[in-house]
C-alpha cells in the first residue's frame, strides 16, 4: 500500500490539504483503508487532487497489521507541517505505541486538527484523566475504561470534537468521519459522489450514537426486541430473568422466543448468556481484573470458567497465559 507523497519545495494552494497518518504495530486495517480510500476517491472526483498523505510511525519503516498487510512509514518529525493527523488504533489501548500526548501536542501547537480512532482515542482519554469529559471511543473500549477507572463514562457518539482533537469510535464510523471532513473541506457534492462510489447510502452525523452501544436500540426491525436487548445490555452484572423481561415488555414468553428465533436465530437465554460472555472475553483480554472479578461483573457468580471454556474452547486462565507468552 503506497502513500501519496507531499510535494517538496512547492507551496500549497488554499484548496489542498496534507495528512499524516500514524500507524502502530497491529493497526486496524478497516480504519486505515477508510481514510486512504476515501481521500483517494475524492482526489479522482475533482479537477485537481486536493489530498495527500504519508504514513508515520515512531521509528519509521515497515509496520504490519493483524490482517497481514504492511505499510512503509516515515518517522515522526519534530515540527510537523500536516494540516490533519489521523492516529489509527491497534486493538490494544495499552500499547506503548499509542502513548502519544507529546506527539499530539506537537501537531495541535502548529494548528493541525487531530483525529484519534478507537483505541487511540481510548488511550488519550485515559491519559488525560479528568479532562476527558465529553470525549468518545468505541463502545467496547468504553466498557474497559469503566471497569478499569470506575468513574469514567465515555460518550457513545460516533465522534466528539473537542476543538483541535476529535475522538472517534473508529471501525466503520471512520468512513462517516472522513466523509464529513471531505464535505467540509471540498463540497457536499464531492462528499455525496464519494459516498455513492463507496456504496455508502447514508452519511451519519458524527454526533449520532453508536449502534449496539447499549444506549441506542439495536436495529432488528422489531421494537420489542430492540427494547429487550437494551435491557439486557444495561443489566450484565445482575441479569434480569426472562420472566421479568416479558413483564416489562408486556408480551408473552412465547412471543419473545419467536422474535429471538426469527430475527436472531437464538433463544433469549442463549443470546443473553453469549452477550455476557463476549463482555467477559473483552475484559479478560483488555484488563488486569481477576477471572473471578470478571465473572461477577458479567453476571456469573459461579461456574464462570467452565462456561467460558464450553463457549470459547479454552479456559480464561489458559487464554491469559497464551496471550502473555505471545507477547514475550
Amino acid at each position: 500500500m503506497a502513500s501519496a507523497q507531499r510535494r517538496s519545495g512547492a507551496s500549497w494552494a488554499t484548496d489542498s490539504w496534507f495528512f499524516d497518518i500514524i500507524v502502530s504495530d497491529g493497526f486496524v486495517l478497516t480504519e486505515l483503508a477508510a481514510i486512504t480510500d476515501l481521500l483517494r476517491i475524492a482526489n479522482r472526483t475533482v479537477a485537481q487532487a486536493p489530498f495527500s498523505w504519508v504514513f508515520r510511525s515512531a521509528k519509521g519503516g515497515r509496520i504490519g497489521c493483524r490482517s497481514g498487510v504492511y505499510v512503509e512509514t516515515e518517522p515522526f518529525v519534530q515540527k510537523p507541517d500536516a494540516d490533519f493527523l489521523f492516529v489509527v488504533g491497534n486493538s490494544d489501548p495499552d500499547s506503548p505505541d499509542l502513548s502519544l500526548q507529546q506527539t499530539i501536542s506537537s501537531y495541535t501547537y502548529r494548528g493541525a486538527k487531530v483525529y484519534l480512532l478507537a483505541e487511540a482515542a481510548s488511550r488519550y482519554i485515559r491519559d488525560i484523566g479528568d479532562e476527558a469529559s465529553g470525549l468518545t471511543t468505541h463502545w467496547e473500549n468504553s466498557v474497559v475504561l469503566r471497569e478499569r477507572l470506575g468513574m469514567f463514562d465515555a460518550g457513545y457518539a460516533l465522534a466528539s470534537d473537542n476543538g483541535q482533537v476529535v475522538t472517534c469510535a473508529g471501525m466503520g464510523a471512520t468512513t462517516d468521519v472522513v466523509l464529513a471532513l471531505i464535505g467540509r473541506l471540498v463540497s457536499s457534492a464531492t462528499q455525496m459522489t464519494v459516498a455513492n462510489i463507496m456504496l455508502h447510502e447514508n452519511v451519519r452525523d458524527p454526533g449520532s450514537l453508536q449502534p449496539f452501544s447499549g444506549v441506542k436500540p439495536t436495529i432488528t426491525g422489531d421494537s420489542d426486541l430492540d427494547q429487550c436487548i437494551r435491557i439486557m445490555q444495561e443489566n450484565m452484572e445482575e441479569p434480569v430473568p426472562i420472566s421479568e423481561l416479558v413483564d416489562r415488555l408486556g408480551i408473552s414468553t412465547r412471543s419473545l422466543e419467536r422474535k429471538f428465533k426469527t430475527f436472531l436465530g437464538s433463544t433469549p437465554n442463549t443470546f443473553y448468556r453469549e452477550m455476557r460472555l463476549s463482555k467477559a472475553n473483552n475484559l479478560l483480554l483488555n484488563t488486569t481484573m481477576s477471572v473471578r472479578e470478571i465473572g461477577l461483573a458479567c453476571g456469573f457468580p459461579s461456574g464462570f470458567s467452565g462456561l467460558y471454556k464450553s463457549f470459547f474452547g479454552i479456559t480464561p486462565f489458559a487464554l491469559r497465559k497464551s496471550r502473555r507468552m505471545g507477547e514475550n
